[in-house]
């Protein structure tokens, strides 16, 4: 009934180039787009960020998981003959830009389970989740510089901030395809597993998450993410005004004496 439920939704959403699953607080968000290797179409970013908004306002959700159908591409980059049609002012709608930003600040965690080609906006979109577990098939690169244009998705400044400015510079101006250990030692991903694995992993690792209390996921992901973008003494002060209110909620009190208790915690996000 559940599952019924939420594709009922996602057909609200007109989400037609997604299938969406919801099972125990984890939604998969899978784009279905197999015969063109998944790549991203302007409907396709437009999904995306209704999907963010979905996850932040539906407190079922708890966490989401990105993936691609098929066992080739995770995203293979964006649809080319978009890209053709695109003009200077069309493009400053900034429409995958505003998609991922609204992913990354979206306040419950995100996977992204790359099964393969993550190329361009496919990169992006990995780029732009909290945790990136790769397929051992899977492979990276931003090739937008041989179509005379850059990442325009947030891909210049992610990719710095995740390998550092010279690898960064290196995977953007030459546009070389990396493979999951390469992007695992950059630190682009921090898992590697067979194909069929993947989706067990990151099912693992979302249990994992969600194990945890609720308040304490929501603002442990956003001071992290203020790490990136403030400087360290702004982002000392909003740690310990964080930490101040966790310290008086009643997730702590139960997460405390569980732990006295020898118990698993029944957090309540309180």
């Amino acid at each position: 009934m559940r599952a019924a439920k939420y594709r009922e939704r996602a057909l609200y959403m007109r989400l037609n180039n997604f299938i969406l699953d919801i099972r125990d607080g984890i939604a998969v968000l899978k784009i279905n787009r197999p015969e063109v290797r998944n790549a991203l179409t302007a409907e396709c970013w437009q999904e995306i960020s209704e999907f963010a908004d979905l996850c932040d306002r539906d407190d079922s959700i708890k966490l989401a998981i990105f993936t691609g159908e098929g066992t080739k591409a995770f995203i293979a980059g964006a649809d080319v003959g978009m890209i053709k049609e695109r003009t200077a002012v069309s493009a400053l709608q900034g429409t995958a830009q505003g998609a991922l930003r609204k992913l990354e600040q979206c306040t419950k965690p995100t996977i992204a389970a790359v099964n393969g080609y993550a190329f361009g906006g496919g990169c992006e979109v990995a780029m732009a989740c909290d945790i990136r577990y790769a397929s051992e098939n899977a492979r990276f690169c931003l090739p937008e510089l041989s179509l005379g244009i850059l990442p325009g998705g947030g891909g210049t400044q992610r990719l710095a901030k995740l390998v550092g400015l010279g690898r960064a510079k290196e995977m953007i101006l030459t546009g070389r395809t990396i493979t999951a250990q390469e992007a695992l030692s950059y630190g682009l991903v921090t898992k590697v597993t067979p194909l069929e694995e993947l989706m067990d992993n990151c099912l693992e690792t979302a249990r994992t998450i969600l194990s945890k209390g609720p308040l304490a996921i929501r603002l442990a992901k956003s001071v992290i993410n203020m790490s990136m973008t403030t400087d360290q003494d702004a982002g000392m002060l909003l740690e310990l005004l964080s930490y101040s209110i966790l310290v008086g909620s009643e997730d702590k009190t139960e997460g405390v004496n569980a732990f006295i208790e020898k118990r698993p915690a029944k957090f309540t996000g309180k």
